[in-house]
C-alpha cells in the first residue's frame, strides 16, 4: 500500500467486478478508504477481503431510490465525509431499437441514469456544505458516438453526459468538481455477462446488425483497454487542482470521438444556410 497523506473517503458504486473493482483496487493501493456498493452478500465479502482496514462494503441497489439517502447519511456518520463519489454502477444493452422492448429502455435508464442521479442528489448536500468534493460519472465513448444496435445504451450515456456537464457548471463555484469518465473498449464484463441482449426478430436488419453482434462477442475479453491503467488515470485526476469535465479513456475513444466531432462540423457547415434562415429578419 502507498502511504497517502491526502487519504480520501471514496464511494464507488458497483465494485463487484469490472471498472468498479479496478477503481477500488487502485484507490486502496494509493491509501484511500473505499466505500463500495454491491447488491449481493457474497460480493460484499469478496470486496472487503481486498483490504479489511481500507474498505467498507454496503449492500445497496442504486435503483432503490428511497434507500439511498439513508445509506449516505449512515456512511457520513460511521465513516466520515465522502470526498469522492464514483458513479460506476451500470450495464450495457444491445438490441436494435425496433426489436427492443420499451421495458428494457426503462430498465437501462433506471440504472445508468436515474441511479447515478439519485446517488448524486444524496451526496451533493454534504459536499456543498463542506465546499469540497469530486463527483465522477462513468459514462462511455457511447455518450458521444453511436453505432447500430446500442441505441438504448447510448441514449442513457448521452443523458448522463448532459447531466454531468450541466452539474459541473452548477457547482463550479462551490468547490465541487464533476468529471464524466468516458472509456472506450476495455477488458471488462460490459460486452459479456453484464450485457442484456434483446432477441432478434426482424430479418430486414440481419445484414446490418448480425456482423456487429458477432464481432462484439468475439472481441469480448480481447479489447485494447486495460482497466487497471484506466483506474490509475482516474486516481491521478483526483489529485488535480482543476480536473477535466470530460476524460476520454483509450486511443479508440479519442479517435472515434474526434472523428464524430469533425463529422458534426462538416454537417453544420453544409446546412448552415438553412440553420441561419430561421431567425427573425433584423
Amino acid at each position: 500500500m502507498t502511504t497517502n497523506t491526502n487519504s480520501k473517503n471514496i464511494l464507488i458504486t458497483g465494485v463487484s467486478s469490472g471498472f468498479g473493482r479496478a477503481f477500488a483496487t487502485a484507490a486502496i493501493a494509493e491509501g484511500h478508504h473505499v466505500i463500495g456498493t454491491v447488491r449481493k452478500q457474497a460480493d460484499l465479502a469478496a470486496f472487503t477481503a481486498l483490504s479489511p482496514a481500507q474498505t467498507t462494503g454496503v449492500i445497496l441497489d442504486v435503483t432503490d431510490f428511497e434507500a439511498i439517502p439513508d445509506a449516505i447519511k449512515q456512511i457520513e456518520t460511521d465513516i466520515g465525509p465522502i470526498d469522492v463519489l464514483i458513479n460506476n454502477a451500470g450495464y450495457g444493452h444491445e438490441g436494435l431499437l425496433e426489436e427492443s422492448p420499451l421495458a428494457e429502455l426503462e430498465a437501462q435508464f433506471r440504472v445508468n441514469v436515474f441511479g447515478a442521479v439519485a446517488m448524486i442528489k444524496a451526496v451533493l448536500p454534504h459536499m456543498r456544505q463542506r465546499r469540497r468534493g469530486h463527483i465522477l460519472n462513468v459514462t462511455s465513448m457511447g455518450g458521444f458516438i453511436t453505432m447500430p444496435g446500442i441505441s438504448y445504451y447510448c441514449g442513457s450515456k448521452f443523458a448522463l453526459e448532459g447531466i454531468s456537464e450541466t452539474l459541473a457548471s452548477e457547482v463550479a463555484g462551490l468547490g465541487i468538481h464533476v468529471t464524466a469518465i468516458e472509456p472506450g473498449s476495455f477488458r471488462t464484463d460490459w460486452a459479456g455477462r453484464s450485457m442484456v441482449r434483446s432477441d432478434r426478430s426482424i430479418s430486414d436488419y440481419d445484414a446490418l446488425f448480425d456482423p456487429i453482434r458477432d464481432a462484439r462477442q468475439k472481441k469480448s475479453g480481447n479489447q485494447a483497454g486495460d482497466p487497471a491503467k484506466a483506474a490509475k488515470a482516474v486516481m491521478d485526476i483526483l489529485n488535480a487542482s482543476n480536473p477535466p469535465v470530460h476524460l476520454l479513456l483509450g486511443r479508440d475513444a479519442l479517435s472515434l470521438v474526434r472523428t464524430k466531432l469533425d463529422d458534426l462540423q462538416r454537417e453544420f457547415t453544409q446546412w448552415e444556410h438553412i440553420t441561419t434562415s430561421t431567425d427573425f429578419d433584423a
